[in-house]
C-alpha cells in the first residue's frame, strides 16, 4: 500500500507555475495598486522597477508622477532632473512635469522657464492643450506674458503657413524650399505634400508634380485637393484613360465645404466638364460665403459661356465688373461674349481670373512699364510666364525670358539658370537667357548645355542693367550669332554677346539709331575675334555680312570708344609678352 503511494506521488508532476521577478512585472504591480488608489504600494513596485531597469527613464518618470500625486514635489523634481541631466536628455516632455510641479509649488517663475523650455523644445506636442492652461494661469499669476521664441511641435504648421503665403504670392521657388523641408522633418504632412505637388506644377516641373501628389493619394486615397490636381496633370499629360475613370469619380463627390466646393468646380471646369463645373459654381453662389468675390462670378460666366448659357454668362461677368475696382478682366470677356454671340469665336476656357497670355504680352508692348509690377504682384500671372517658360512655344518662351528679365528677382534668376542646363530646350533661347541674366546684373559662372554638351561661361562683371531688350538689339545679336555659329565655339560666342550687353549698357539711354543691322553684328564679330586672337579680315565680314568696310570699321570705333577694347588688348597682350 505505502509502495503504491509512493509510486504515485513519484510520478505525479509538480504543480507549480514557475514566474520571473523583472521590471515588467513590477510595473504591473504599480498599474494595480494604481487602480486602487494605493499610492505608497505604487511608488514601492515603481522604485523596484528601477532596480530592474535603471537606464529605462520610462520608470523613473513613473516613479516622478507618484510623487507629484503624492504632493511630494521636490523629491519629483529630482528624479525628473537626473533623467534630464544623466539618463536621457531627449525626453523632453519631463520639462512640462517639472513646470507641473514648480506650479503646485506656487514657484511659478520656475515654472515658467520649464514650460517654455518644454515647448520650445518638445517636438511630439503630447501635452499641447495642458500646456496651453498651464500657460493661462502662469500669465495671471505673474501679470505678465510668457516670451516664447517658438513652439517646437507646431514649426512645421508656421513653416506651411508661410510657404501657403508664397504660393499665393507667387514666389514658388522659396516655397519649394521650405515644403521639401518639412516634409524631410514630417513625412506624413499630407497637406505640405500636396501644395509641394502645387509649387513644382506652376514652376513647370510636370514629372515631380505628378509623383509628388502621387504619394500623397498613396497615403490618403480620397484627398480631394490631390485628386483634383492629378486631374489637371492628366488633362495637361492627355491621358484620357487615367482622366475619365478619376473624373467619373469626382463627379460623384459632393463635398459640403465652400473651399473644397470651389477646388471641385475649378478642376471641372479645367479639365471641360463646364456642365457639372457650373453646378457647384451656383451652389457657391447661392451660400453667399464667397458671392462677393469678382473671379467667382468670372468662373461662373466661363462656365456658363461653354454651356451655352449666354445670358447668364453675362450676368455673372457684369457682377464681377460691379464687384472689381479694376474691372480690366470682366470687361475684356464682355467684349468677348459679344463675338461669341455673333459666332466669330469660340467661348473662352480659361478659369483664372486674368487677361489672357498674348492680350497681355499685346497690352504690355504698349507699356512695357508695367511688366514688372503686374509679375510681382499677380502670382497667377507669375505661376503663367513660369509655366510657358516650360512648356510654351518658341516664341512665347522667347517673350516670356525677355519679360522676366524685367522682374530680376532670385526666382527669375534660379528658373533662368534651370533653363539653360535643360536639354530639351534650344541653343537660341538659351543664348537670350544668358544674355538676360547678364543684362540683369548676374556675374557669376553659368553653367550652360550647348548643342548636348554642358560648358561653363566665366564670371563676369556687373553692368548696368537695361530697362528692356529692344527687338532691333535682338536683331543684331541673331544676325550675328547665323554668321558666327560654325566659326567660333560657345564660349566665344558667349564673349560677343556679352560685349553687345556691355556696350549697350555703357551706351544707354542713347544708344544710336540702329539703321544697318548686317555693320552692328559685323563689328560684333570683328571685336571678338581680336579678343580670343582669332584671324578676321574686312574683306571676309564684308563678304558675309554684306554690310561695307567703312560701314563695319564706324560701328567697331563706335563699340571701342564706349567699351576701351583696344586698351584692354594692348594690356594683355603686354602682360601676355612679359610672362613670355
Amino acid at each position: 500500500m505505502n509502495q503504491r503511494k509512493r509510486a504515485v506521488a513519484k510520478n505525479r508532476r509538480p504543480k507549480v507555475i514557475p514566474f520571473s521577478l523583472d521590471a515588467t512585472f513590477f510595473f504591473e504591480r504599480a498599474v494595480q495598486s494604481l487602480d486602487r488608489f494605493h499610492y505608497d504600494k505604487a511608488l514601492k513596485y515603481f522604485r523596484r522597477a528601477v532596480e530592474y531597469e535603471p537606464d529605462n527613464p520610462v520608470n523613473h518618470c513613473n516613479m516622478a508622477g507618484i510623487l507629484s500625486e503624492m504632493g511630494r514635489y521636490e523629491e519629483s523634481n529630482v528624479i525628473l532632473r537626473a533623467v534630464l541631466d544623466q539618463i536621457d536628455p531627449a525626453m523632453t516632455e519631463c520639462y512640462y512635469y517639472l513646470a507641473n510641479n514648480y506650479a503646485n509649488m506656487e514657484l511659478y517663475e520656475a515654472a515658467e522657464e520649464s514650460l517654455v523650455r518644454y515647448l520650445e523644445t518638445d517636438a511630439e506636442g503630447q501635452f499641447l492643450d495642458e500646456a496651453d492652461e498651464l500657460l493661462d494661469l502662469l500669465n495671471y499669476e505673474l501679470n505678465r506674458p510668457t516670451k516664447l521664441s517658438t513652439i517646437k511641435s507646431k514649426e512645421n504648421l508656421y513653416a506651411h503657413d508661410k510657404a501657403r503665403e508664397l504660393l499665393e504670392a507667387g514666389r514658388f521657388a522659396e516655397a519649394v524650399r521650405i515644403l521639401e523641408d518639412i516634409i524631410a522633418r514630417q513625412p506624413d504632412f499630407l497637406a505640405a505634400r500636396n501644395n509641394l505637388g502645387l509649387a513644382y506644377y506652376y514652376m513647370g516641373l510636370f514629372d515631380k508634380s505628378v509623383q509628388t501628389i502621387g504619394e500623397v493619394l498613396t497615403a490618403e486615397p480620397g484627398n480631394l485637393h490631390a485628386l483634383c490636381n492629378l486631374a489637371i496633370f492628366y488633362q495637361h499629360a492627355n491621358q484620357r484613360t487615367e482622366l475619365d475613370a478619376l473624373v467619373a469619380l469626382l463627379k460623384k463627390t459632393v463635398p459640403i465645404h465652400p473651399e473644397h466646393v470651389f477646388k471641385l468646380a475649378t478642376t471641372l471646369g479645367i479639365i471641360g466638364d463646364h456642365r457639372e463645373a457650373y453646378r457647384h459654381f451656383r451652389r457657391l453662389l447661392r451660400t453667399g460665403e464667397l458671392a462677393g468675390e469678382p473671379s467667382l462670378h468670372h468662373f461662373a460666366a466661363v462656365a456658363a459661356s461653354n454651356i451655352g448659357r449666354l445670358d447668364d454668362a453675362e450676368r455673372h461677368w457684369l457682377q464681377a465688373k460691379r464687384l472689381d475696382a479694376s474691372p480690366a478682366v470682366p470687361d475684356f470677356y464682355l467684349r468677348k461674349l459679344a463675338k461669341v454671340r455673333e459666332g466669330e469665336e469660340a467661348p473662352p476656357a480659361q478659369y483664372h481670373y486674368h487677361l489672357p497670355f498674348d492680350e497681355q504680352f499685346r497690352e504690355w508692348e504698349k507699356r512695357p512699364e508695367l511688366v514688372s509690377s503686374t509679375l510681382k504682384k499677380d502670382p497667377l500671372i507669375r505661376s503663367s510666364f513660369f509655366w510657358a517658360l516650360r512648356h510654351g512655344d518658341r516664341r512665347t518662351k522667347m517673350q516670356v525670358i525677355q519679360a522676366l528679365g524685367l522682374v530680376a528677382d532670385e526666382e527669375v534668376i534660379e528658373a533662368l539658370k534651370a533653363f539653360l542646363v535643360d536639354p530639351e530646350e534650344g541653343d537660341e533661347l538659351k543664348r537670350v537667357a544668358v544674355l538676360v541674366l547678364r543684362s540683369i546684373g548676374v556675374e557669376d559662372a553659368l553653367k550652360v548645355m550647348f548643342g548636348g554638351r554642358t560648358v561653363t561661361l566665366e564670371a563676369r562683371r556687373r553692368s548696368a542693367r537695361l530697362p528692356v531688350w529692344d527687338s532691333a538689339w535682338q536683331g543684331i545679336l541673331e544676325q550675328a550669332m547665323a554668321q558666327m555659329a560654325e566659326r567660333y565655339d560657345v564660349v566665344q560666342q558667349h564673349d560677343m554677346m556679352t560685349l553687345w550687353v556691355d556696350y549697350l549698357s555703357r551706351v544707354y539711354p542713347d544708344v544710336p539709331k540702329l539703321h544697318n543691322a548686317s555693320g552692328w553684328a559685323a563689328a560684333l564679330e570683328y571685336w571678338t575675334a581680336k579678343m580670343h586672337r582669332k584671324t578676321v579680315t574686312y574683306a571676309d565680314l564684308v563678304n558675309r555680312y554684306g554690310a561695307s568696310q567703312a560701314t563695319i570699321s564706324r560701328y567697331a570705333n563706335r563699340i571701342d570708344e564706349a567699351c576701351g577694347i583696344r586698351e584692354k588688348l594692348k594690356l594683355t597682350n603686354r602682360s601676355f609678352l612679359e610672362q613670355g
